[in-house]
């Protein structure tokens, strides 16, 4: 993997984990391919098979979503993220914010 990838790869790593900390859960999985998958959101825990809520999308998109440079309701019109499920709605969370 190059640099440019490698760096892409940690930042989408980094963000989604911030995503845990401020929606701590597993109701809902957080699928940002090829480089991870999050649990997270409050609700009914996830713990086999298909979960009950996915979000998908790829990194450029994710990392446009948790700094604020793209909102929810255009990512999902545009099909830019695909949701489906109770929760899977992650506006409430973004842009993402350190925790303090």
């Amino acid at each position: 993997m190059d640099p440019a990838q490698q760096a892409l790869r940690a930042e989408v790593k980094a963000s989604l984990e911030m995503l845990r900390q401020v929606a701590p859960g597993r109701a809902v999985e957080v699928r940002v391919p090829p480089f991870a998958a999050v649990q997270a959101v409050p609700g009914h825990t996830h713990r086999r098979g298909t979960p009950a809520a996915i979000v998908e999308t790829d990194p450029q998109t994710w990392l446009a979503l948790a700094r604020g440079d793209l909102s929810w309701a255009d990512a999902v019109a545009t099909g830019r993220v695909r949701a489906s499920g109770e929760r899977s709605d992650l506006s409430a969370y973004l842009p993402l914010v350190s925790p303090s």
